[in-house]
Protein backbone atom coordinates (compact mmCIF):
# COMPACT_ATOMS: atom_id res chain seq x y z
CA UNK A 1 0.00 0.00 0.00
CA UNK A 2 1.35 3.21 -0.75
CA UNK A 3 2.41 5.82 2.08
CA UNK A 4 0.95 9.11 2.50
CA UNK A 5 4.71 10.34 2.06
CA UNK A 6 5.12 8.85 -0.87
CA UNK A 7 1.69 9.56 -2.12
CA UNK A 8 2.97 13.35 -0.89
CA UNK A 9 6.18 12.60 -2.69
CA UNK A 10 4.31 11.81 -6.62
CA UNK A 11 1.94 15.02 -5.92
CA UNK A 12 5.27 17.13 -5.38
CA UNK A 13 6.84 15.84 -8.24
CA UNK A 14 3.68 16.30 -10.50
CA UNK A 15 3.50 19.68 -9.75
CA UNK A 16 7.17 20.69 -9.94
CA UNK A 17 6.67 18.93 -13.49
CA UNK A 18 4.47 21.19 -14.38
CA UNK A 19 4.98 24.31 -12.83
CA UNK A 20 6.69 26.44 -15.86
CA UNK A 21 3.63 25.67 -17.88
CA UNK A 22 1.04 25.78 -15.03
CA UNK A 23 -0.39 29.80 -15.75
CA UNK A 24 -0.24 29.16 -19.29
CA UNK A 25 -2.54 26.33 -19.22
CA UNK A 26 -4.56 27.96 -16.52
CA UNK A 27 -5.41 31.43 -18.03
CA UNK A 28 -8.44 30.15 -19.95
CA UNK A 29 -10.34 29.62 -16.65
CA UNK A 30 -8.96 32.41 -14.91
CA UNK A 31 -10.22 34.95 -17.52
CA UNK A 32 -13.55 33.20 -17.85
CA UNK A 33 -13.85 32.90 -14.24
CA UNK A 34 -11.84 32.24 -11.95
CA UNK A 35 -10.30 36.36 -11.75
CA UNK A 36 -14.00 37.24 -10.19
CA UNK A 37 -14.22 34.06 -8.15
CA UNK A 38 -10.75 35.03 -6.26
CA UNK A 39 -12.04 38.25 -5.54
CA UNK A 40 -15.16 37.05 -3.50
CA UNK A 41 -12.75 34.80 -1.58
CA UNK A 42 -10.34 37.68 -0.59
CA UNK A 43 -13.18 39.51 0.63
CA UNK A 44 -13.87 36.92 3.30
CA UNK A 45 -10.19 37.37 4.52
CA UNK A 46 -9.88 39.34 7.99
CA UNK A 47 -6.59 39.61 9.40
CA UNK A 48 -4.29 40.66 11.01
CA UNK A 49 -2.56 37.24 10.25
CA UNK A 50 -3.53 34.87 7.38
CA UNK A 51 -2.21 32.06 5.80
CA UNK A 52 -2.54 30.84 2.42
CA UNK A 53 -1.88 27.02 1.60
CA UNK A 54 -1.20 25.59 -1.72
CA UNK A 55 -0.02 29.48 -3.08
CA UNK A 56 0.98 27.67 -6.09
CA UNK A 57 2.07 30.38 -8.71
CA UNK A 58 1.12 33.01 -6.52
CA UNK A 59 -2.16 34.01 -8.38
CA UNK A 60 -3.53 35.59 -4.99
CA UNK A 61 -0.79 37.66 -3.89
CA UNK A 62 -1.87 40.73 -5.27
CA UNK A 63 -5.08 40.72 -3.82
CA UNK A 64 -3.99 40.93 -0.42
CA UNK A 65 -4.56 44.11 1.93
CA UNK A 66 -1.56 45.78 2.81
CA UNK A 67 -2.74 45.92 6.57
CA UNK A 68 -2.70 42.06 6.60
CA UNK A 69 0.10 39.78 7.13
CA UNK A 70 0.55 36.74 4.81
CA UNK A 71 2.11 33.65 5.31
CA UNK A 72 1.59 31.75 1.68
CA UNK A 73 3.02 28.08 1.75
CA UNK A 74 3.44 25.74 -1.39
CA UNK A 75 5.11 21.78 -0.74
CA UNK A 76 6.25 22.18 -4.55
CA UNK A 77 9.47 23.58 -4.43
CA UNK A 78 8.77 25.17 -8.08
CA UNK A 79 5.37 26.34 -7.89
CA UNK A 80 7.03 28.41 -5.23
CA UNK A 81 9.77 29.64 -7.10
CA UNK A 82 7.20 31.13 -9.78
CA UNK A 83 5.75 32.63 -6.68
CA UNK A 84 8.15 34.18 -5.84
CA UNK A 85 9.15 36.06 -9.28
CA UNK A 86 6.35 38.11 -8.85
CA UNK A 87 6.12 41.44 -7.19
CA UNK A 88 6.50 40.96 -3.48
CA UNK A 89 4.47 42.85 -1.21
CA UNK A 90 6.70 43.56 2.08
CA UNK A 91 3.59 42.01 4.25
CA UNK A 92 3.92 38.35 2.18
CA UNK A 93 6.44 35.66 3.22
CA UNK A 94 6.79 32.76 1.23
CA UNK A 95 7.19 29.14 2.73
CA UNK A 96 8.10 25.49 1.45
CA UNK A 97 5.88 23.47 3.98
CA UNK A 98 3.33 20.47 3.76
CA UNK A 99 -0.08 21.47 4.65
CA UNK A 100 -0.50 18.52 6.64
CA UNK A 101 2.55 18.89 8.52
CA UNK A 102 2.28 22.88 9.44
CA UNK A 103 5.16 24.33 11.22
CA UNK A 104 3.16 27.41 13.61
CA UNK A 105 1.54 26.23 16.95
CA UNK A 106 -2.02 26.22 17.91
CA UNK A 107 -4.40 29.60 17.13
CA UNK A 108 -1.66 31.33 14.78
CA UNK A 109 -4.29 32.85 12.42
CA UNK A 110 -7.00 34.75 12.00
CA UNK A 111 -7.72 33.38 8.50
CA UNK A 112 -7.03 30.28 6.10
CA UNK A 113 -6.75 30.85 2.52
CA UNK A 114 -6.98 27.62 0.06
CA UNK A 115 -7.59 27.91 -3.79
CA UNK A 116 -8.33 24.56 -5.21
CA UNK A 117 -5.98 22.89 -3.28
CA UNK A 118 -7.64 19.95 -1.03
CA UNK A 119 -8.06 18.64 -4.76
CA UNK A 120 -4.08 17.24 -4.84
CA UNK A 121 -3.57 16.82 -0.94
CA UNK A 122 -2.79 13.26 -0.17
CA UNK A 123 -4.46 13.32 2.92
CA UNK A 124 -6.96 15.85 2.60
CA UNK A 125 -8.65 15.24 6.37
CA UNK A 126 -5.40 15.48 8.15
CA UNK A 127 -4.47 19.04 6.04
CA UNK A 128 -7.70 20.21 6.72
CA UNK A 129 -7.38 19.42 10.48
CA UNK A 130 -4.12 21.42 10.53
CA UNK A 131 -6.26 24.10 8.87
CA UNK A 132 -8.73 23.98 12.05
CA UNK A 133 -4.99 23.98 14.46
CA UNK A 134 -3.70 26.77 13.30
CA UNK A 135 -6.78 29.25 13.57
CA UNK A 136 -7.25 31.22 16.25
CA UNK A 137 -10.51 30.90 18.16
CA UNK A 138 -12.99 33.15 16.36
CA UNK A 139 -10.82 32.85 13.22
CA UNK A 140 -12.13 31.15 10.27
CA UNK A 141 -10.74 29.39 7.38
CA UNK A 142 -11.99 30.32 3.35
CA UNK A 143 -12.26 27.69 0.56
CA UNK A 144 -12.41 27.74 -3.36
CA UNK A 145 -12.94 24.41 -4.30
CA UNK A 146 -13.65 22.52 -6.58
CA UNK A 147 -15.62 19.33 -5.84
CA UNK A 148 -17.78 16.20 -6.82
CA UNK A 149 -21.08 17.17 -8.28
CA UNK A 150 -24.14 16.54 -6.63
CA UNK A 151 -25.99 14.90 -9.74
CA UNK A 152 -25.78 11.31 -9.45
CA UNK A 153 -24.89 10.92 -13.39
CA UNK A 154 -22.59 13.69 -13.03
CA UNK A 155 -21.08 12.22 -10.37
CA UNK A 156 -21.06 8.56 -11.68
CA UNK A 157 -18.62 10.08 -14.74
CA UNK A 158 -16.11 12.25 -12.52
CA UNK A 159 -15.44 9.05 -10.57
CA UNK A 160 -14.88 7.18 -13.53
CA UNK A 161 -12.46 9.79 -15.00
CA UNK A 162 -10.97 10.91 -12.19
CA UNK A 163 -8.02 7.65 -11.94
CA UNK A 164 -7.42 9.08 -15.33
CA UNK A 165 -7.40 12.91 -14.63
CA UNK A 166 -5.24 12.30 -11.39
CA UNK A 167 -1.98 10.92 -13.45
CA UNK A 168 -1.46 14.64 -14.43
CA UNK A 169 -3.66 16.76 -12.47
CA UNK A 170 -5.95 16.87 -9.23
CA UNK A 171 -8.40 14.77 -8.16
CA UNK A 172 -12.25 15.77 -9.59
CA UNK A 173 -14.45 13.61 -7.39
CA UNK A 174 -13.15 14.92 -4.06
CA UNK A 175 -15.96 15.45 -1.39
CA UNK A 176 -14.03 18.39 -0.18
CA UNK A 177 -17.06 19.60 1.94
CA UNK A 178 -17.70 16.07 3.84
CA UNK A 179 -13.60 16.60 4.37
CA UNK A 180 -13.86 19.71 6.11
CA UNK A 181 -16.52 18.63 8.03
CA UNK A 182 -14.50 15.92 9.00
CA UNK A 183 -11.43 17.52 10.37
CA UNK A 184 -13.63 19.00 12.49
CA UNK A 185 -14.36 22.42 11.01
CA UNK A 186 -18.07 23.75 11.30
CA UNK A 187 -19.07 24.81 7.70
CA UNK A 188 -21.03 28.32 8.19
CA UNK A 189 -21.03 29.36 4.27
CA UNK A 190 -21.30 27.14 1.43
CA UNK A 191 -21.81 29.26 -2.09
CA UNK A 192 -22.10 27.29 -5.61
CA UNK A 193 -19.82 29.52 -8.24
CA UNK A 194 -20.21 26.77 -11.41
CA UNK A 195 -22.80 24.71 -10.80
CA UNK A 196 -22.13 22.84 -7.30
CA UNK A 197 -18.69 21.65 -9.32
CA UNK A 198 -16.76 24.71 -8.16
CA UNK A 199 -17.75 26.31 -4.51
CA UNK A 200 -16.86 28.92 -2.38
CA UNK A 201 -16.80 27.74 1.74
CA UNK A 202 -16.34 29.74 5.07
CA UNK A 203 -15.89 27.66 8.05
CA UNK A 204 -14.89 27.79 11.51
CA UNK A 205 -13.02 26.02 14.10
Amino acid sequence: MTSIDDAAAAVRRRYDRGAARYDVVTWPMERLAMGRFRARLMAQVQGPRVLEVGVGTGRNLSLYEESVQVDAIDFSPRMLERARRRPQPVNIRLALMDVENLDWPAGTFDTVVATCVFCSVPNPVRGLAEVRRVLRAGGHAVFLEHVRPGTPWLAALFDRLDPIVARSGPHINRRTIENIRAAGLVVEREDNLLSDVLKLVVARP
